[in-house]
């Protein structure tokens, strides 16, 4: 490939994403001042037997790209044509991968509620699966721990422990315990474990000492110097690092893919990630998007607790899909919850039938309105309970003002406060098949706002193609392109959720609105369990339109300003438009007698226009 000083001389790119069935790839070119996706094509992803080599299917994708854009990309022994030249060859190519299932990791520290979960907070930054989290206050025994990472075969270990000049005893324990296990790397029999050490520098010498002859031990800063500060980023790039050198290297076909990228290859969580981190940082807002799958649900967030520093947080909810562990969600989340939401009566052992034909049959899709609102209503679930996961675990530090000695923080239980603020929450993207391709963008808006519960003003949107891995990848070496696609073309913009905060004991006015929509404006008043909406497109290069609107809740109510303070805000359109919310904050149906509550769903879909009036 060809090597560019500035970004801005980049004027072709493909991008593909390596996912576990399906291998995606895009192409952006510059036009007339600006990035654009031009085509997008698909191929089976060829990393298991019988071709056990990733860059086939890659190839393949990308040689869908050439017959649907006209570009000449590839050569005749099928490799990149670079620079480009007119209507031949592509300036860069980067790659995302989560094939043979992504980067699987164990992460071990002293304490569980502190040291652990910020090493467990940094793996999951890096874009891994967490398996398991080891801690000497985790309740097991000594061999139960060892059997648990033996029988695991992680691709890589993060060991933490203690902060800088503190006692080392427990996090050498903790390596003894690895040392003992002798674990076996999942791919690959010829190299050692990658083990990453990010605890006590005091402890350092003793930890290489115990365990430097087994695994591949490397050394960064700790990841919890002091109580009161975390520092992830060495922790995170190291992850990144071994996941290239070791995990990538063992995976077929991967040696090749490497070479081809003007990038390093990023597993593919952690490119989400990073396109999430951008666009906040750019855009100077608070963001969370969520990728519900069929057998996780990711969710990512940057928040500004203090205002002024974003915070990310990832966290994968391993149990909680829409196919393969939709019966977890079933079970977690109990049938009265997901019948909640479904404004007709159902047998439950055919609800029960269906859950499990969806787990065996995981590619089928609703084939009747009542198969649909019955899997939109169990989706709505598994994204609620994936967002409570992520919202005790994106928490301020554990153990900061409590805690007197280390004594204490063995015995210690208590979480810090979740640094998750619904009320300034900028922007709520949805990604995966039951958002993205929802038969009405409605449905994927209500769905978000139902599992969510957005408060104040919120804006909603959903990748369109899930392209998000590959624009975050690109974010490392054009963050213009990168950005200039997913707002222009990567984001299907559905509108602004506005969602009064609190709850009054007489049921009447919520708040008071006028809306300056462009055909003039809307006044009135919202009442408590009503929902309206109105429409507000996009203009006429594709971009939400903006118009002003001003909010006076009542006393028990608050937008944003507080209390029955007066809300002056801006608020931006989509295929949806503008959602007014009055079911209240918390949100509770379980007062409604199952008449009330029926009747009130109808009104809801039906103003929203989320399913035909007449199959209600």
């Amino acid at each position: 490939m060809a090597k560019f000083d500035n970004p801005e001389d980049i004027k072709v790119i493909v991008a593909t994403d390596c996912g576990s069935t399906t291998t995606k790839a895009i192409l952006i070119e510059f036009h007339n001042g600006e990035y654009r996706l031009m085509v997008r094509g698909e191929a089976p992803t060829t990393v298991e037997a019988p071709f056990e080599d990733v860059t086939m299917g890659a190839l393949n994708a990308v040689a869908e790209v050439e017959e649907l854009s006209g570009r000449k990309i590839l050569d005749e022994n099928g490799k990149f044509i670079s620079p480009s030249n007119g209507n031949v060859g592509t300036d860069i190519f980067v790659s995302t991968s989560s094939a043979g299932g992504g980067l699987q990791m164990m992460v071990a520290g002293v304490v569980r509620s502190m040291t652990a979960e910020s090493a467990e907070r940094a793996a999951l930054g890096a874009g891994a699966i967490v398996m398991d989290v080891i801690a000497s206050n985790d309740k097991r025994l000594p061999h139960q721990q060892i059997e648990r990472i033996r029988a695991l075969r992680p691709d890589m270990i993060l060991l933490s422990g203690g902060i800088d000049g503190g006692t080392t005893t427990h996090v050498v324990e903790i390596a003894e315990l690895i040392s003992a296990a002798d674990p076996r790397p999942r791919l690959g029999s010829s190299y050692r474990l990658p083990i990453i050490y990010a605890g006590n520098k005091d402890a350092t010498e003793m930890v290489f000492e115990t365990l430097a002859d087994k695994v591949d031990l490397k050394k960064v800063n700790n990841l919890r110097p002091t109580l009161e500060r975390e520092n992830l980023a060495p922790a995170r790039e190291e992850i990144h690092e071994q996941f290239m050198e070791h995990v990538m290297a063992q995976a077929p076909g991967y040696k090749k893919l490497m070479s081809w990228a003007d990038a390093p290859i990023m597993p593919t969580p952690m490119a989400v990630g990073l396109i999430i981190q951008t666009i906040a940082e750019q855009y100077g807002i608070e963001a969370v998007g969520v990728d519900i799958g069929g057998a996780t649900t990711d969710v990512f967030s940057v928040f500004r607790p203090d205002k002024e520093t974003p915070v990310f947080n990832r966290t994968v909810s391993a149990n909680l899909g829409m196919s393969y562990s939709i019966s977890n969600v079933f079970a977690e989340a109990t049938l009265p919850m997901v019948m909640r939401w479904v404004p007709f009566k159902m047998d439950e052992r055919d609800l029960r039938n269906r859950v499990k034909n969806k787990m065996i049959r995981p590619t089928t899709i609703p084939q009747s309105m009542e198969d649909l609102i019955f899997e939109q209503a169990v989706a709505k679930e598994a994204l609620r309970l994936a967002f409570i996961q992520h919202k005790s675990f994106a928490s301020a530090l554990k153990g900061v003002q409590q805690q007197r000695t280390i004594a204490d923080a063995f015995e210690q239980s208590t979480s810090g406060s979740s640094i998750v603020n619904m009320m300034s929450l900028d922007m709520l993207i949805g990604s995966g098949g039951v958002l993205s391709h929802a038969p009405r963008r409605q449905q994927a808006a209500l769905m978000m706002i139902d599992s969510f519960l957005p408060e104040g003003v919120t804006r909603l949107a959903v990748d369109s193609i899930f392209m998000m891995p590959q624009l975050g990848v690109l974010t490392e070496v054009n963050k213009k392109a990168a950005t200039e696609v997913f707002v222009k073309d990567c984001l299907i913009h559905l509108g602004t959720c506005v969602a009064p905060a609190g709850v009054s004991k007489k049921p009447g006015a919520v708040m008071k609105y006028s809306i300056d929509l462009p055909d003039g404006k809307v006044s009135g008043t919202l009442n408590h369990l009503e929902m309206k909406r109105f429409e507000l497109g996009m203009d006429d290069k594709g971009l939400p339109l903006e118009v002003k609107a001003v909010f006076e809740p009542e006393r028990h109510y608050d937008c944003g300003a507080g209390r029955g303070h007066k809300v002056e805000t801006k608020l931006y359109g989509g295929v949806v438009g503008i959602v007014l919310d009055g079911r209240g904050r918390p949100f509770d149906l379980s007062t409604l007698t199952e008449d009330e509550r029926v009747s009130h769903l109808k009104e809801w879909m039906t103003e929203l226009n989320i399913y035909p009036a007449d199959r209600l």
